[in-house]
């Protein structure tokens, strides 16, 4: 079980990371101002802070044995850290399509930002056993006796089952991002964080509720015990098919019935322009 000390370490990994995108993103915003690539660069640096925060809370609770309580609280907490410091990144391959559908992005800008999630998960991927390495901890340490690699595939359900569980969460999460207009602005980031760590609590033992797919490829495809196929089926079209559950529910399904959309008119939540 990870003791005060490697939480300590942990804690200041998960700072530094953020610190790190910060100064980054003020870096590319000063020396490259009023550029229309800017916000591709917000997505990679934002998405590289989620997946290697993500890294460092996994190997906390997998391998630290993090009491549940403490890491559905850290959870919470960075949720909200990232939430305020997105900027209008989307961060997540099934919110670029969802915002694609909706007419909110082009075509070109959403295949662009979910390359660019991709790229920044491997790259997360791939950083982080360099700065394990550092041992700065007894836990990063211990990690290093497995080369840095998961041990156990974190599908612990029937693929079926497990797919049904990334589904979910991700229906939830976008019906969710629907209706989060309808709450006062200063606790829209704090109620999304909510819902994330509920979800969590409710899907983690089973499948790690990642229901991300850029995320799922930097912390779910490198384990053992499934095959890439698999993994896409659990983790790719799960939220995807979520995603699409939600959109059909808030665009048509609600409409049909009462007459009015629950989908605001800018659904993205955060840019009010057709990204091209």
């Amino acid at each position: 079980m990870a003791g005060m000390a490697d939480l300590t370490v942990s804690l200041s990994f998960l700072l530094g990371i953020v610190v790190f995108s910060e100064v980054a993103w003020r870096t590319v915003l000063y020396l490259f101002p009023n550029r229309n690539w800017i916000i591709y660069a917000l997505e990679l640096i934002s998405t590289f802070q989620l997946c290697a925060c993500t890294h460092e809370l996994k190997l906390l609770a997998e391998i630290g044995g993090l009491e549940p309580r403490i890491a559905l609280t850290l959870t919470f907490l960075i949720s909200v850290v990232h939430g305020l410091s997105f900027r209008g990144a989307i961060c997540n391959p099934t919110g670029a399509l969802e915002q694609l559908y909706l007419g909110t992005l082009m075509r070109r800008c959403a295949l662009t930002r979910i390359s660019c999630q991709l790229i920044a998960a491997e790259a997360a991927r791939r950083v982080m056993p360099h700065a394990w390495a550092l041992a700065l901890s007894d836990l990063h340490a211990q990690h290093s006796l497995t080369g840095f690699s998961c041990t156990n595939s974190p599908v612990n359900a029937p693929l079926p089952q497990a797919a049904a569980v990334e589904l979910g969460c991700a229906f939830v999460m976008h019906t969710a991002a629907f209706n989060a207009e309808k709450v006062e602005e200063k606790y829209r980031v704090p109620a999304m964080a909510a819902v994330i760590t509920i979800l969590v609590y409710a899907g983690g033992h089973l499948t790690g509720a990642v229901f991300n797919p850029a995320l799922a490829f930097s912390i779910q495809f490198v384990c053992p015990g499934n095959s890439f196929a698999e993994y896409s089926f659990v983790y790719w079209i799960g939220p995807i098919l979520g995603m699409t559950g939600s959109l059909l529910l808030s665009d048509k399904v609600i409409p049909a019935i009462s007459g009015k959309s629950t989908i605001p008119k800018h659904s993205n939540r955060l840019e009010t322009k057709k990204m091209k």
